[in-house]
């Protein structure tokens, strides 16, 4: 029994691998070579909720940060805490919101404008 067209069909496979292999290196190359967004995951200078919150550290020579917390905190009816502050670019002063200061006895005089 001969087999007519082996040699074929063994060529056309060997041409459809190579063809599917080039194929996805390219593919994979044009990912590679995609840039990146620069602005997918940014955070706004100021950014908080009613638990506390983060300052940039560039806004300390542009904006009062210490009253910029306050204010945000009494909006929730609450103190501000600052707990940390990292000193450089790209650093953040991070601050907690508490219902009451350390050592209060009476809930605290709030201000309203």
């Amino acid at each position: 029994m001969r087999m007519i067209g082996a040699k074929s069909l063994v060529a056309k496979r060997l041409v459809a691998k190579s063809l599917f292999a080039a194929g996805l290196v390219a593919g994979c190359g044009m990912l590679a070579l995609t840039p990146a967004r620069a602005d997918a995951d940014t955070v706004p200078p100021f950014k908080g909720n009613d638990t506390g919150g983060i300052i940039a550290y560039p806004l300390t020579g542009q904006i009062d940060i210490r009253a910029l917390a306050i204010n945000h905190c009494a909006s929730y009816g609450k103190v501000v805490k600052f707990l940390a502050v990292e000193a450089h670019y790209g650093g953040y002063i991070s601050f907690s919101c508490r219902w009451l200061p350390y050592a209060a006895v009476d809930r605290p005089l709030r201000a309203r404008y």
